[in-house]
C-alpha cells in the first residue's frame, strides 16, 4: 500500500504541472512586419547606391585603361607620362577594391543594426505571449534547428505573434 501511495505521489506532480510548449513560424511573421519592409527597402536603396557608384568607378577605370593602351602604342609618348598613368591606374584599381570592401562592410553593418531592432521587438512579443500562455518553450520552426515538433502537443502561436506585432 505504501508503494502505491509513493508511486501516486510521484506521478501526481507530473500530471498537475504538465509543461506547455508553443511554436511559431518566423517566415510567416517577419516579411509582413512594416519595420522589416522599411528596413529591407532602405538596405536595397543603399545597395543600389553602392552598385551605381561602383559601376561609375569601373567605367572610369576602363576608360582610363583604354586611354593608357593608346598612349602605350604611340611610340612618341614619354616614359614618365606612361609611368604616371600606370600608377594612376593602379591607384584607381586599389580605390575600387577599397570602395567595394567598405561598401559591403557598411551594408552588413546597416543590415545587422536594422535587424537587431526588429528582432528585439519580436523577442519581446514572444516573451509576452510565452508568459501569458504559461509556455515553457516557444520555438521558431522556420529555422530548421528544431528537428521535430509534434504540433498536436505544441500550440501554434504564430497568429498571436502577428497580432502582438500589429501585423494584419
Amino acid at each position: 500500500m505504501k508503494k502505491i501511495l509513493v508511486v501516486m505521489l510521484m506521478l501526481a506532480p507530473m500530471s498537475i504541472f504538465a509543461q506547455k510548449f508553443a511554436h511559431f513560424n518566423m517566415a510567416n511573421v517577419l516579411p509582413n512586419m512594416e519595420e522589416y519592409k522599411t528596413a529591407s527597402a532602405e538596405i536595397q536603396k543603399l545597395q543600389s547606391q553602392y552598385q551605381e557608384e561602383l559601376q561609375r568607378l569601373q567605367t572610369e577605370y576602363q576608360t582610363k585603361g583604354e586611354e593608357f593602351q593608346k598612349l602605350q602604342s604611340d611610340a612618341s609618348t614619354d616614359q614618365t607620362i606612361l609611368q604616371s598613368r600606370a600608377q594612376n591606374l593602379q591607384k584607381m584599381e586599389q580605390d575600387i577594391q577599397d570602395f567595394y570592401q567598405a561598401s559591403q562592410e557598411n551594408l552588413q553593418k546597416q543590415q545587422a543594426e536594422k535587424m537587431e531592432l526588429i528582432q528585439s521587438k519580436v523577442i519581446a512579443a514572444i516573451k509576452k505571449i510565452g508568459e501569458a500562455g504559461g509556455y515553457v518553450y516557444v520555438m521558431d520552426v522556420s529555422t530548421g534547428a528544431v528537428p521535430f515538433i509534434n504540433e498536436t502537443l505544441s500550440t501554434d502561436v504564430t497568429a498571436q505573434l502577428r497580432t502582438e506585432l500589429g501585423i494584419k
